[in-house]
C-alpha cells in the first residue's frame, strides 16, 4: 500500500510539472539557450522526450531528499554517467528515448530499495 501511495504522489508530482509546462515546454534546461547540444535541441523540440525529461529530473529530485547522505554521491555520480550517455545519442531521438526509459528504470530500481520506516 505504502509502496502504490508513493508512486501516486510521484506520479501526481509528474502531472503538475508537465501540466505546468503547456506549450511552452520546460526541460530541466534552457531550452532558449543559444548553444545547445544536439540531444538538447532534439529534446526541446519533441515533446514526449520533454516530457521524459521533466520526469526524470522530478524522479531524481524526489529521490535525492530520500536517500542517506553517503547515498546521494552515488546517485548523482550515475546521473553523470547517464547524462554522458544521453549526450552521445547526438541528435537520435530513438536513442536519447531509450536512454530516459533506461535511466527511469534505474531510478525506480533505486527507489524500490530504499530503506523507510514505517
Amino acid at each position: 500500500m505504502r509502496h502504490l501511495r508513493s508512486r501516486l504522489l510521484l506520479f501526481s508530482i509528474f502531472i503538475l510539472c508537465t501540466g505546468l509546462a503547456s506549450d511552452a515546454y520546460s526541460a530541466s534546461f534552457d531550452c532558449e539557450a543559444k548553444e545547445l547540444k544536439p540531444d538538447e535541441k532534439v529534446i526541446c523540440e519533441n515533446r514526449s522526450l520533454n516530457d521524459a525529461d521533466v520526469k526524470m529530473v522530478t524522479t531524481f529530485d524526489l529521490l535525492s531528499g530520500l536517500m542517506a547522505m553517503g547515498s546521494r554521491g552515488t546517485l548523482q555520480d550515475e546521473q553523470t554517467a547517464w547524462l554522458k550517455k544521453r549526450q552521445e545519442c547526438s541528435a537520435d531521438a530513438a536513442c536519447i528515448k531509450a536512454a530516459y526509459d533506461q535511466r527511469l528504470q534505474q531510478l525506480d530500481e533505486t527507489y524500490k530499495k530504499i530503506n523507510r520506516p514505517l
